[in-house]
């Protein structure tokens, strides 16, 4: 009797690394317009127009990421990351997917409270989710602002970290997300 052995995984899996590249080119995008539309008013329309469905391309990204990777074994820590880091890793994860799931829905509660609807494409609007009120206006203004900046600090941390990783120790923790293939990883 031959007992056949699963191969250790490696690697995320494709729809995983797919998702996150994706939403990482739509998170710095998002990050390029939102400072934008407050330095330059004269561009404010169109980049709220592009703004408001991102976040919620953002949300839906999250929501499906959040499930594959549910569903999903993920790759072993690599043998160069202690206990300490695999703790930060793991929850620096748990709050980037806080943040990109909280930061859409705080603005999209933030403009039905401003009983400003959320726009899609053409005639195709989402339905409000928090009473028209602009104190809770005001208040989720703030909230969005502060949840841009923890997303936005949360996302340079992580990127710093794969740069430590990939450059001063060499582990090829970069690989794990890759969406090329590795040298020595069997063709599928």
């Amino acid at each position: 009797m031959t007992t056949e052995t699963k191969p250790a995984i490696t690697r995320f899996n494709l729809p995983a690394r797919l998702l996150h590249w994706s939403m990482a080119v739509m998170v710095i995008a998002q990050f390029f317009i939102g400072v934008t539309m407050i330095a330059a008013l004269s561009y404010y329309p169109l980049l709220l127009a592009i703004h408001r469905p991102l976040g919620i391309a953002i949300l839906v990204f999250a929501i499906v990421r959040l499930v594959n990777r549910l569903t999903h074994r993920l790759p072993p820590f690599l043998a160069t990351m202690g206990p300490l880091e695999r703790h930060v890793a793991s929850y620096s994860e748990y709050l980037l997917y806080a943040l990109l799931l909280v930061q859409p829905l705080i603005g999209w509660a933030m403009l039905s409270a401003a009983q400003s609807p959320v726009v899609m494409v053409g005639a195709i609007h989402l339905p409000a989710i928090a009473p028209h009120n602009i104190t809770l206006y005001a208040t989720l203004r703030t909230a969005h602002t502060v949840a841009a900046y923890l997303l936005f600090a949360t996302f340079t941390a992580h990127i710093c970290a794969v740069l430590f990783h990939t450059v001063a120790l060499r582990d090829g923790i970069i690989r794990r997300m890759s969406l090329w293939p590795s040298r020595n990883e069997p063709k599928s």
